[in-house]
């Protein structure tokens, strides 16, 4: 039976070429035969060697080895490694990662240790369009918390500009012309309700372990998970962090389900909205009932005056590779399924009407 590292090193490693990164594909090809061969890469893979292939993916093991070999090379603390990852030249890159990988085994297993935390930022336009649904359900101000935020990017989700249309077409957008931070993707099927009142008057975030954006090594830790020849997605998640920071943008450190039982309720006047993305996978199972049936109870206290949605973008039950944007609103508790995305937003297929 074929090893699950050695598997899940090398789905990675297909789906990054799918994805549009052609040198992670081949930086984690390397992974994979040097893991068969014992190399540098087997202890750094070592605490999940035991784990089966759905746990491999579950833990995004072969991320994080991707993600621990970017870090390195972003903080400049090996110079060879930080001048092949700029020229983008997948050869130089492992010919400096395999003695990196010995020399700074325990710096990079420590990095390895914390779960991936992306916060790609364009997950914004894949739920964004729920939100404005909830707006023009509701005709309400909004209330917005977000579980799972990591630095809290994707609550700034209405300080944004959106275009909703095929890439290079004349689209529909909504939010703010000037805003610093833009995003398009690969829109297919109808605009969301780009005509609805947006007005947020409470917005509120929680992750297990939140990145501090004044720190210069949490900052090194977010953009080390973006994948380094997909340059646009660096820059759009840079602009994000000015935005954030001038923001003052601020992530509770707490447990999802004790938060979210303890923060998030009905309000009369207002639509609440409870949101996450590519986040409940993370979470074991029994963590994943309890949330849902917190969840179930607020909605249970929701009225016609004081509505309460859950949105979420997450892995479809069919594959990891297909996101759905699902929306579950109170009272009533009718779920629609909105859209498949990409997992980073590069497509979004609306199917809601």
């Amino acid at each position: 039976m074929e090893d699950p590292v050695h598997q899940a090193l090398l789905a990675q490693s297909r789906y990054c070429q799918a994805g549009g990164s052609p040198l992670n594909a081949a930086i984690l090809e390397r992974a994979a035969e040097d893991w068969t061969r014992g190399g540098p890469v087997r202890a750094l893979m070592q605490p999940w060697a035991e784990a089966d292939l759905a746990a491999q993916f579950a833990a995004a093991t072969p991320l994080r080895l991707i993600g621990a070999l970017h870090e390195l090379a972003l903080s400049g603390d090996d110079p060879e490694l930080s001048a092949a990852y700029q020229a983008l030249d997948v050869e130089a890159i492992w010919a400096a990662a395999r003695p990196a990988m010995i020399e700074r085994q325990d710096r990079l297993a420590a990095f390895m240790t914390h779960e991936p935390q992306t916060n790609e930022v364009r997950r914004s336009i894949c739920l964004v369009g729920g939100i404005l649904a909830v707006a023009a359900a509701t005709d309400l101000p909004l209330r917005c918390f977000e579980i799972g935020a990591s630095a809290g990017l994707n609550s700034l989700w209405d300080r944004y500009r959106y275009s909703f249309g095929p890439f290079g077409s004349a689209a529909a957008g909504w939010g703010d012309p000037a805003a610093a931070v833009t995003m398009d993707t690969d829109w297919q099927g109808p605009p969301p309700l780009t005509g609805a009142g947006v007005r947020v008057i409470e917005r509120a975030a929680c992750d297990r372990r939140p990145t501090d954006l004044h720190d210069p090594d949490q900052r090194r830790r977010l953009l080390a998970y973006i994948w380094a020849d997909q340059t646009e997605r660096l820059v759009r998640i840079r602009s994000a962090i000015d935005l954030a920071l001038e923001a003052g943008v601020s992530v509770d450190a707490a447990d999802a389900v004790t938060w979210t039982q303890d923060r998030v309720a009905p309000q009369a006047g207002a639509a609440t909205v409870l949101f996450h993305s590519v986040f409940w996978q993370y979470m074991p199972a029994g963590s994943q009932a309890a949330l849902r049936r917190v969840i179930e109870q607020i909605g249970a206290r929701a009225a016609a005056n004081a509505p309460f949605a859950w949105l979420r973008m997450e892995p479809s039950a069919e594959s990891l590779l297909v996101m759905q944007v699902r929306l579950t609103q109170w009272p009533g508790g009718e779920e629609r399924l909105l859209a498949e995305t990409h997992p980073h937003g590069a497509y979004v297929r609306w199917i809601a009407r």
